[in-house]
């Protein structure tokens, strides 16, 4: 019982967080070449503002239930508990992303105006943009790995 609460939990979370990066992803981030960079400076600026406190907290109480309900999973050497396994580096290499690559470039936009932009401002552009992507289907990836960790793809018979 406790596995599965534990469970559900992280599913909620992961599919919140999943959720946001999707969500920009798809919404934004493919349309990045389309924006003049006073538009970039000023959509960048209002999404880091929205994000960034809640998923503050959002992904780190992901990535502790993930964690828990590796430990609580009642039958480790299962594939769905690989399955499990391979959600929770997932999620784990999306944090690295966001991390180490996206909130250094995050916290120079917040900085930029349109006559402080840097010269490689392209560059950057296209560098948080490629990370975006890879973010977005880390996080897809975990999800879905997560929810087939639980499904029994077996054929019972009847």
């Amino acid at each position: 019982m406790k596995f599965r609460a534990v469970y559900i939990v992280s599913l909620v979370l992961l599919m919140l967080v999943t959720g946001v990066f999707w969500g920009t992803w798809f919404t934004l981030t493919r349309s990045l070449g389309s924006f003049s960079t006073e538009e970039f400076i000023h959509i960048g600026k209002v999404i880091i503002a929205n994000v960034a406190m809640p998923m503050r907290m959002i992904m780190p109480l992901c990535i502790l239930f993930m964690l828990l309900s590796l430990l609580l999973y009642p039958r480790k050497k299962s594939s769905r508990f690989y399955c499990n396994v391979i959600a929770f580096t997932l999620i784990v290499i999306t944090l690295l992303i966001t991390l180490l690559v996206l909130v250094p470039i995050d916290n120079q936009i917040k900085l930029w105006t349109v006559s402080t932009v840097p010269v490689n401002v392209a560059a950057l552009r296209n560098r948080w943009e490629l990370f975006h992507e890879i973010r977005t289907f880390t996080s897809l990836g975990s999800f879905v790995s997560f929810a087939l960790s639980m499904i029994d793809l077996r054929r019972r018979r009847q």
